[in-house]
């Protein structure tokens, strides 16, 4: 992934060689549909692949892609006139208008698209308050029924396109993109990626072919830490542990200080409350978030979850299943003192799926996670739910 300046390649691609082998042929064949529906861990290289089916189909030369040609090349410095990479993005301040609006989201995505020319290995950023928005829609529709500028086809990767539903964007997005996929202008076609694509709409689901990123073994994760990222074995190990078989997860997790780190602390912390029973964490912790924007707690969430899966394995004698492995005198210590019980850590597994869902909603984050906690509680220590918790 990293490169010089002058002369940049192509994002390495880990432990997906069947897959590409077959996407390759699907275009190379062209049996590839208008829409495609990329979708597996956050952080497993969806968008990376996504930009690579669109080098593939543009490429000439008879291995596509080559990474040596001109398409190739513009390609690989996201300055290919025919492919048009869109993410999710804070809400512009200020734009007033619909005009506006459109034209601060713009020159956004050409920063951050500038930001990943100049680096290449990185981590996934972490959940915020952004949104994919019937602004930016507009715009891809427009561009989709104007000719490809320099082949036969354009290509339009949309990353995280879960945010299409989002509270922070207009459900109407959405709603534009179907039209479009129902009837795509032809020249065009769609590379959709997602963490979570149960949140898109059963519509936009249903016209795209899915494509299913499986988990990478934690040893090539590891090993690909080491050498392209200079990490030495035990953090390899642990941060690959970690991943769950990202390497873009797995990348946030070498940084001690980064924001991977700081999610991971904290919710160790919620647990530990909820164990201990600490009523008085809850409502300091819950009166600390915001008002509005609980899209941003979903890592949080994540991580709270993996760190109950981890407990149960613990409690079942299944340490080998542990990810979070430095921690493991911890979690065999709870899991005794608690006396867990698979009903109850079930029970837990549930809230965090609700409020995970409740996440996704226009919702209070600071009533989300001081119900949770109180869940939590009553779930762990085999209580009944408390009344009135969200």
């Amino acid at each position: 992934m990293s490169a010089s300046a002058k002369s940049p390649t192509a994002p390495a691609i880990v432990g997906h060689d069947a897959l590409l082998a077959s996407l390759r042929r699907a275009i190379r064949d062209e049996t590839l549909p208008a829409t495609v529906l990329v979708h597996g861990a956050r952080g497993c290289g969806k968008q990376t692949i996504a930009l690579w089916m669109a080098r593939a189909n543009l490429c000439r030369e008879p291995a596509p892609p080559c990474e040596r040609c001109t398409n190739c090349r513009l390609a690989v410095r996201l300055e290919h006139a025919d492919i048009h990479w869109y993410f999710p993005l804070p809400r512009p301040k200020g734009a007033s208008s619909p005009a506006k609006m459109a034209e601060a989201l713009e020159d956004a995505r050409l920063e951050r698209l500038e930001e990943h020319r100049r680096a290449r290995l990185r981590p996934p950023l972490e959940d915020g308050v952004v949104g994919i928005y019937l602004a930016t829609v507009l715009g891809i529709r427009s561009r989709a029924h104007k000719r490809p500028a320099l082949g036969e086809a354009q290509w339009f990767v949309i990353g995280d396109a879960e945010h299409l539903v989002s509270q922070e964007a207009s459900p109407e997005a959405a709603n534009a993109l179907l039209k479009l996929l129902e009837e795509p202008p032809s020249g065009s076609r769609f590379v959709l990626t997602s963490s979570r694509p149960e949140a898109l709409l059963e519509t936009i689901r249903s016209r795209a072919l899915p494509v299913h990123l499986p988990p990478i073994p934690t040893s090539e994760v590891a090993s690909f830490l080491e050498r392209e990222c200079g990490a030495d074995s035990e953090a390899a190990t642990l941060a690959a542990t970690l991943s769950q078989g990202s390497i873009g997860s797995a990348m946030g997790h070498l940084d001690a200080d980064g924001a991977s780190a700081s999610v991971r602390r904290e919710s160790l912390e919620l647990l530990r409350a909820a164990l201990e029973r600490r009523r008085s964490h809850y409502y300091t912790r819950a009166l600390g978030l915001r008002p509005g924007g609980a899209r941003g707690l979903l890592g949080l969430l994540a991580a709270l979850q993996l760190w109950l899966r981890d407990l149960a394995a613990a409690s079942v004698g299944r340490e080998e299943r542990v990810a979070n492995i430095d921690e493991l005198a911890f979690l065999r210590g709870a899991a005794v003192r608690l006396s867990a019980t698979p009903d109850r850590l079930g029970a837990a597994m549930d809230r965090i799926e609700e409020a995970t869902a409740l996440a996704t909603a226009n919702v209070n984050p600071q009533l989300l996670i001081g119900g949770l906690l109180l869940e939590l509680e009553a779930a762990l220590h085999g209580a009944a739910r408390p009344g009135g918790a969200a």
